[in-house]
Order: structure tokens, then C-alpha cells, then sequence
């Protein structure tokens, strides 16, 4: 393996105090190194003067063995040596640079240009800006060309798997959305080195493992070494070429990752394991909600009637019930198309939750943009090709290829193959089966990258075989993108097989709340038949 840099005898001090201590080890190109050690054990300044910034070491030397161009000073890893330069064809000269030495100080930049930094709590994104522009950003630092520049950016959310959310505004992702939108700009640099200080230390496991797995293809696709630290071992083991652990400055032990973490384990006292699950956080809690209507002949009507239930990230949540149960008026409500009358009701946007009794842009208005409707009728424009109906008929602002783009994944994520999904972007709606149709219309919602998925009766009469591609569809939704769903049905097989749970309404109020199953078993035989007949 060439060696990227090798750290000789490096020590560092503050106010007399060793933070490191005689560290020596060295890293080679595209290799993943795992840091792992308690709190203050030194993770952190080992990987500020491993990437050049903040103040120098105490003693000793940090040197990166590079390629430079002999005409433009452009800097590349070693193994590039002689060849021609990827800027201007030079000649690539072999060359080792002591990183933190005051003669080198030039030399130095060209190096940091070359790596990249991560942080725990630091997201450094423009949050009034979308998601694609912020990478855009990104690539304008570094003077990449105009003209490539939106397919770059495309490429780069492709990589961390956000193409989902790239014309989400950036303060209303999550924390884990937001650090892939970190790595894809930083990706954006096209470094040979990243330094990733627990970039899911404030995430959840299920999270945090998505993030590790981005950084680790990364650094695979990309041929760029790494250097992360994580309090979840089970990430060293299975993201890590080698581990070092570090305590109170010192390197105890470096090799094999699972040989590391049984040592750091041994003398550990707190559960680090943790276990994937299937839901995320709370999306959306309702308290009590209520919605009353005046009517001149039949006075006060309580269409809902002080309900609550709360629904998670990536649940698929069934709301039954006859006709006049309250299912419609409270969807409306999720919705942000009525206002209620009483009671709490809050959708967490990105890690703010948003209130949706109150009008405005910053509360209900903020949260509509981000939950998508489709009812049972859908409209697709009939003359309008279906590239036309996912895009210039919803006012996406950008180049038609990238548009185009866009549209091809929406429809992957509404479950049609990449094949399949260029094949039909010429044709008319007219031209596609009722359940291509129906999942075109799914990728009609799905491509304004709502947070929220309101399904009104999203199987209506349809037949056996439609059924199952409407089913498919929302599933490949929810693993795909993290999708949830809320789906107002009286079809019961298709709530039973689609819902992770569901609520049963009569007269407006929520009689039954929890499993699927455990719901339908109190249907009435009345309600039953009804509902079989709608």
C-alpha cells in the first residue's frame, strides 16, 4: 500500500497539560482509519493537526507524501507520480511535505485544498439555501466549471443518497440529512484525506449508521483515505480498514478493528451496542384536535372530535372508518388545508417542530410545503407528456436535464426500474396502465420531496394486480427515501397489508388506536359490510 502520511513522535500540550503523547503511526492512500477512546482522550486534536488546523504540535512532524505538478503546483497522492497532471499535464513529481514546518507554509494550503474536515455539531450549510444549491456553493470555492456544475451536484447527492431532498431548504432537513449534505460539499472538493470527528455523535444509531455507511462508500468510490472517530464500535468494525485506540493521549493499540474494540470493551462500562429500528422519531402528534362546523339545519357538527395519536418517521399509518367518521376533515387537517378548531397539532420539520393551529409562514405555511396529498382522483395533465406532468407542471426551477433527472428518480423511488422510468417520460398518461398511472401520480407528490405522504383512498376500485403496484410503490417509498405515509382507506385488506398501524374513527372520534390487526378485529359487522361496499 502507498503511505499518505506518516505521524512521527507527535506530541501536543495546552497549558502544560499532554493532550497527545508520542503518537507515531502511518496512513495509507484510501485506507479507513477508526479512532476510538473515551471523552478527552485526544481523537480530536489528533485530527485538527492531522488536517493542518488550529495551532502546531508541541514536537513532532505530521508529513504527507504527495505528487506535485512540476508547472502548476497542483497536488495529488503519490502514486499519481508520473503521470501527467490532471489540471494542466504537467508532470506529477514526487515530493514529502512536513504539514506543520513554517518554511512549508504555502506548500501547506495546497495540502488542505487536497483534505476535509467533518464535525460533529457543525453543519456549515447556508440554511436559507436549497440543498442542491449549498453543493453548488461548494463546487463554485473551488472554481469548478459552470457549465458541469448542476450535474456535479447531482452526482454528489446521488453519492450520499439525497437526491430526495435536493431542493429541500437546508435548515428543514434532520441532523443526519444535514451532515450527507456536509459530505456531499465536501466531497465537492475531491479530497485524498477526510477527517470525519464524530460526525453522528448527536444522531441516532439507525441514523448514524446510514451516515457511516455514506462516508465508508465514499472513501471506497473515491480512493480517498479517511480518518473517523465514533463512540458506536460496531461502526469502527464494520466501516474500518484498521482501528487505534487512543487513552489520555496515548495509542494503547492499533490493528485489526474488532481486535481493538474487544480491547477498548474490556475495560468499558457503558452498553455501546444498539439495535436498528424499523421507525424513526415522532413526525407528527396530535393532542385533542377537533374541527366543528355550524350548519344552518343541523346546527353544531363535531366532523372531529377531540383526537389524539402521534405517527413516526417511515411509519405507513392507517386511518378507517365509514363515511362521516372524520377520516377526510382530519387528512385536511394534517394536511394544513383546514385550520382546526381546537387542540395541539405540530409536524417536526428538519429538528423543528411547527405548529399547525397557527397560520403563517414560519408555522402552518412552513409545514405544507413538505406533506403531499394525493387523492383517490389524481390529476395528470392528458396531453402533457409525463416528464411534463413531474416537472414543468410543478414549477421545478431548474435545467431541463436536470430535470429530467430528477424525474427518473422520483420514479425509481415510486417503484418503476430506471429502464422503465426513461421509457415513459415521452408518453401521455393516456399511454400507461391505472397502476403506472397511479405511481406516476405518487411520483407527482414524492418529487416535491414532501415529509408527509397523505394517501386519500389510494386504491379506490381498482383490481387485484393494481392493487399490488400501488402496495409496491409505497413500500419502496418507505425504504428508499425514509417515506412516511398516512393512508385514509375503507379498503381493509389493503390497510392490513400496508399499515404498521392504524386508528378506527366513529362519529368523529378515535375509538381503537394501535397494530393493524389488533384495529380491524374491532370493526363492527356493519362496518365491515359498509366498508366492504364503499
Amino acid at each position: 500500500m502507498v503511505p499518505l502520511l506518516t505521524v512521527e513522535d507527535l506530541s501536543m500540550e495546552f497549558d502544560g497539560n499532554t493532550v497527545l503523547n508520542n503518537i507515531n503511526f502511518q496512513l495509507a492512500e484510501g485506507e479507513i482509519l477508526g479512532i476510538i477512546g473515551r471523552s478527552g482522550a485526544g481523537k480530536t486534536v489528533l485530527m485538527h493537526l492531522i488536517r493542518g488546523v488550529d495551532t502546531p504540535p508541541t514536537t513532532g512532524k505530521i508529513i504527507y507524501h504527495i505528487s506535485t505538478c512540476s508547472k502548476c503546483g497542483y497536488v495529488d497522492l503519490r502514486s499519481k507520480e508520473g503521470s501527467a497532471c490532471a489540471k494542466c499535464g504537467g508532470e506529477m513529481v514526487a515530493e514529502d511535505i512536513d504539514l506543520w514546518a513554517d518554511e512549508n507554509e504555502q506548500k501547506k494550503r495546497s495540502v488542505m485544498v487536497r483534505t476535509a474536515i467533518m464535525f460533529q455539531r457543525t453543519f456549515a450549510l447556508y440554511g436559507d439555501d436549497r440543498v442542491i444549491e449549498n453543493v453548488l456553493h461548494a463546487l463554485s470555492d473551488i472554481k469548478y466549471p459552470s457549465e458541469k456544475a448542476v450535474n456535479r451536484a447531482a452526482d454528489l447527492l446521488d453519492e450520499v443518497r439525497l437526491s430526495h431532498r435536493m431542493m429541500h431548504i437546508a435548515r428543514d432537513l434532520s441532523g443526519g440529512e444535514k451532515q450527507r449534505v456536509v459530505l456531499a460539499r465536501q466531497l465537492a472538493k475531491d479530497p485524498f484525506l477526510l477527517c470525519a470527528d464524530e460526525p453522528t455523535g448527536t444522531l441516532d444509531p439507525r441514523i448514524a449508521s446510514i451516515v457511516h455507511e455514506m462516508l465508508h462508500n465514499s472513501a471506497v468510490n473515491n480512493n480517498m483515505a479517511m480518518v473517523v472517530s465514533s463512540h458506536f464500535p460496531e461502526v469502527i468494525v464494520d466501516t474500518c480498514n484498521r482501528a487505534m485506540l487512543l487513552e489520555e493521549g496515548e495509542i494503547k493499540a492499533i490493528g485489526e478493528p474488532s481486535r481493538i474494540i474487544d480491547t477498548f470493551m474490556e475495560n468499558a462500562h457503558e452498553d455501546s451496542g444498539y439495535k436498528a429500528t424499523e421507525l424513526g422519531e415522532r413526525i407528527l402528534t396530535s393532542r385533542d384536535i377537533a374541527k366543528r362546523y355550524l350548519s344552518v339545519d343541523r346546527g353544531m357538527i363535531k366532523a372531529v372530535d377531540g383526537v389524539s395519536f402521534s405517527v413516526a418517521e417511515r411509519e405507513i399509518f392507517g386511518i378507517i372508518g365509514t363515511s362521516g367518521a372524520g377520516k377526510t376533515t382530519l387528512s385536511k387537517m394534517i394536511a394544513g388545508i383546514i385550520e382546526p378548531t381546537a387542540g395541539d397539532m405540530n409536524i417536526r420539520i428538519g429538528d423543528e417542530c411547527v405548529d399547525m393551529t397557527k397560520p403563517g409562514i414560519e408555522q402552518r405555511g412552513r409545514a405544507k410545503k413538505y406533506i403531499g396529498l394525493l387523492h383517490q382522483e389524481y390529476d395528470l395533465y392528458p396531453h402533457r407528456s409525463i416528464l411534463d406532468n413531474l416537472t414543468d407542471s410543478i414549477g421545478l426551477e431548474f435545467p431541463k436535464e436536470l430535470a429530467m433527472r430528477k424525474a427518473i428518480i422520483t420514479l425509481k423511488m415510486a417503484g418503476f426500474t430506471e429502464e422503465k422510468a426513461k421509457g415513459i417520460l415521452n408518453r401521455r398518461p393516456d399511454q400507461l396502465s391505472e397502476g403506472e398511472k397511479h405511481r406516476v401520480a405518487l411520483a407527482q407528490v414524492l418529487i416535491k420531496e414532501p415529509r408527509i405522504v397523505i394517501l386519500d383512498e389510494p386504491t379506490g376500485t381498482m383490481d387485484p394486480i393494481t392493487k399490488i403496484d400501488v402496495k409496491h410503490s409505497i413500500v419502496t417509498a418507505r425504504e428508499e427515501i425514509d417515506e412516511t405515509f398516512i393512508v385514509v382507506s375503507h379498503d381493509m385488506e389493503f390497510v392490513r397489508d400496508i399499515c404498521d398501524r392504524c386508528i378506527l374513527m366513529r362519529g368523529g372520534k378515535i375509538v381503537k388506536i394501535g397494530p393493524t390487526a389488533e384495529v380491524l378485529q374491532e370493526l363492527s359487522d356493519k362496518e365491515r359490510q359498509i366498508m366492504a361496499n364503499v
